[in-house]
Parts: structure tokens; C-alpha cells; sequence
């Protein structure tokens, strides 16, 4: 199943061809339905269930705009086409691009999830085993943002840039993110905390993403990747300690770093990656997306930035709970700490948090051109109007453009 999965995901992000994507998009929801369906908890086939029907319904949402796109490009081009590459070339009408833009996001945004389309990531997390966990967070949930940046920007340059449809969805981003810490705050399950972390952090990607401008594209990137790596780490420090404890409830743990100082180290650099902290991954994404939407619109920057306290909030005091203090439990006395395969697994990740983190210049060099590419699509001459003549340079006063977007 897991390599099933593994070939529908290269597949979703290689595919040059609509229709061939469409295919491994939907194949990608066969060996996850059956990784949470048969390996998962107790409530297992409810999540799997649930789970495969939010994303089959945004996809047949999106293959409408796929068909609309494809039918379009015959009346105007003469000849049918799925080729991405030929799609690019279609002048469609603003109105017809709105239609296509919301059957797109209707697909992308379950993906994500954004809210209020969020509601079967808890269920999936929570039931999916360890591995199952790990995957979904780190590349599943990409694939919705990595459509919003590889079609609806490109495809519909009109639509992305109409102020109504730019409002609507920094509106949903910032809900998202704040909603999703402060529903953090409340959970007892320490795997659903981190479930709804991730709704609040993917919040930080779409914002980033409908800045539209390249400090936003290219941080909204670059945290997808850390989000990757920093919430991969806290559901395998999960797996660790479920384990060896069979229980995820928060009240059960308290002083655990006494028993197991190893784990305490490596969940706290994982915690801490996830926080945003400086010289770890987390913060080189969100200070960029902050900066990026700061360019667009100061307010969205303000309410975004309380997501990043939220985010310390609720993880540092997850640590402290399950870390700090004495053992309360007797069961965690003789809990073995981890051993040399376990953290040979956590070495690789921390490693490259801490290397985007002191030097992410690198990954900034390979998403300039890109991010340069759908930024000039979407806003036509904002690089010749003297806006920005780097893709990251200091921020200047960005250019308005159709819709009234600053």
C-alpha cells in the first residue's frame, strides 16, 4: 500500500498531462483509505470513510473545471488537449475563469484542508497508524496547496487576482490559522493536538500563496517543506511513546524526560521546529509568508502573527505537561528510552531543519525563478514596474493591479 501511495504521489507532482494527473490524484486515496481502514485505531473505518469521501467530492469538483478547460481550449484552439502546456495558452472570459477557479478550490482547499473544509483531518490523524500519520501530514496535504500554485494561479491569472476571490480566501487562511491554535489549546489527545496544528500551519501556505507576490509564494513553499519535517518528527515522536504506552491521552504522561532524556531531546527540537523558532525551519517559512502578506495587506499580517504565538502556546505547554515536572504515573517508571533505530530515523530531519534554518539560502536561489514566473502570470509587469527587481529582495510598496490588490 505504501508504495501504491508512493507512485500516485510522484505521480500528482510530475504529471505534465490534466488528465494523467486527475488519475493519480484519485489513486492516491485507494492505499490511504486502506493504511487507515485496516492498520488504524479503534474508530478506523469511520475515519477512512470520511476521509475518502471529502476528497472524492472536491474531485469531481475539480475534474468539472477540468472538462470546462478542455472544451475550451477545442473551441478556441480547434483540437482537444489535456496537455497543461497547451491549457496555459486559453483566453478565457473573467466570468468563466471564476466558475473554474471555485470547482479548483473546492478540490484543493479539502486537500489542504482549509477551513471549513478541515473537519476529516482530525478523524484521519487520529486513527491512521504512525507511518500513515507521517505521510499524510508531510506530502498528502501539499498536493492541495501545490495545485493552488501549479493550476488555479497559472491557469486562471484573472481569477487569482480578483479581489473578491483574494479576500475570501486570506479571510479563510487566517480563520484557519487561528482557529486551528486555539483548538489546539483544548485537546486532551496528544496526536489531535497536532492534527489541528496542522490546519493552523497549512493556513500560513494558502496565505502566503494568495499574498501573490514572491516573498509570500516562495515562504508559502518553503513552509510547506517544514511543515513537513517538523510535524513528521511530532507524529513519529508519537509512534514512539504510543508504543511503549499505549494511550495518547495527555493526562497520562507528566515528567517523562526524568525516564527518557533522549526522547525529551529530540521532541523538543521537533516542538521547537514546529514553533518557529530561529535557527530552526519553522521560522525561515513564516517570517517570509508574514513578510509576503505584510507587502499585501498589514491586517492580514497582524492576525496571521497571533497564529505564530498561539503556535508556541500550545506546544510549549504540550511539553511541559508530558516532559516537565515529576512522573505522576507509575506506569512511565520503567518506560525504556529510545534506542539507536529510533534515532537514526529522527537524525536525517533534524539535520535539515536545522540547515534550512541557519541557511535556507539555497532554497531560496532555486524558487526564484519559478516563483518569479507565477508572480509576473498572475500580475503582469510587476517586475518591469520597478516593484521588486529581485524575487527576495526588502520589501517595496507593491504595485496595484486589476482588482484593486496592493
Amino acid at each position: 500500500m505504501f508504495l501504491l501511495l508512493q507512485a500516485g504521489m510522484i505521480g500528482v507532482f510530475i504529471s505534465l498531462d490534466f488528465f494523467l494527473f486527475y488519475i493519480f490524484w484519485e489513486l492516491v486515496l485507494v492505499p490511504m483509505y486502506f493504511i487507515i481502514g485496516v492498520w488504524g485505531g479503534p474508530r478506523k473505518l469511520y475515519a477512512a470513510i470520511k476521509f475518502f469521501l471529502y476528497t472524492l467530492a472536491g474531485s469531481v469538483l475539480m475534474l468539472l473545471g477540468i472538462l470546462t478547460l478542455y472544451f475550451q481550449h477545442f473551441k478556441q484552439f480547434g483540437f482537444y488537449t489535456f496537455e497543461i502546456a497547451d491549457l496555459m495558452k486559453l483566453n478565457l472570459p473573467l466570468e468563466l475563469q471564476h466558475i473554474i477557479f471555485w470547482s479548483f478550490f473546492i478540490g484543493f482547499a479539502i486537500k489542504v484542508p482549509m477551513f471549513p473544509f478541515h473537519t476529516w483531518l482530525p478523524d484521519a490523524h487520529v486513527e491512521a497508524p504512525t507511518a500513515g500519520s507521517v505521510i499524510l501530514a508531510a506530502v498528502l496535504l501539499k498536493m492541495g496547496t501545490y495545485g493552488f500554485l501549479r493550476f488555479s494561479l497559472p491557469l486562471l491569472p484573472k481569477a487569482s487576482v480578483d479581489q473578491s476571490i483574494v479576500q475570501i480566501l486570506a479571510i479563510l487562511s487566517i480563520v484557519g490559522i487561528i482557529y486551528g491554535a486555539l483548538v489546539c489549546l483544548m485537546q486532551a489527545d496528544w496526536k489531535k493536538l497536532i492534527a489541528y496544528s496542522s490546519v493552523s500551519h497549512l493556513g500560513f501556505c494558502t496565505l502566503g500563496i494568495f499574498s501573490l507576490n514572491p516573498n509570500g509564494i516562495a515562504g508559502s513553499v518553503i513552509q510547506q517543506v517544514n511543515h513537513g519535517i517538523s510535524t513528521g518528527m511530532l507524529f513519529m515522536v508519537i509512534g514512539v511513546i504510543y508504543e511503549r504506552r499505549h494511550t495518547r491521552e495527555i493526562k497520562e504522561y507528566g515528567g517523562i524526560a526524568h525516564v527518557m532524556p533522549k526522547f525529551a531531546i529530540i521532541f523538543a527540537i521537533a516542538m521547537l521546529s514546529s514553533a518557529g523558532l530561529p535557527l530552526l525551519n519553522g521560522f525561515i517559512g513564516e517570517f517570509t509568508i508574514l513578510q509576503g502578506a505584510f507587502e499585501a495587506n498589514r491586517v492580514w499580517a497582524y492576525f496571521a502573527v497571533t497564529g505564530v504565538i498561539l503556535g508556541a502556546a500550545y506546544l510549549l505547554w504540550l511539553y511541559q505537561r508530558t516532559m516537565l515536572g515529576q512522573v505522576t504515573n507509575g506506569k512511565n517508571l520503567t518506560i525504556p528510552d529510545m534506542n539507536a533505530r529510533e534515532i537514526a530515523m529522527f537524525l536525517p530531519l533534524i539535520a535539515w531543519a536545522i540547515w534550512i534554518g541557519v541557511y535556507p539560502k539555497p532554497y531560496f536561489e532555486i524558487l526564484q525563478k519559478p516563483v518569479a514566473e507565477i508572480v509576473e502570470r498572475v500580475r503582469p509587469g510587476y517586475y518591469s514596474n520597478g516593484v521588486q527587481n529581485a524575487a527576495l529582495s526588502a520589501p517595496a510598496p507593491a504595485a496595484p493591479v486589476a482588482g484593486g490588490h496592493k
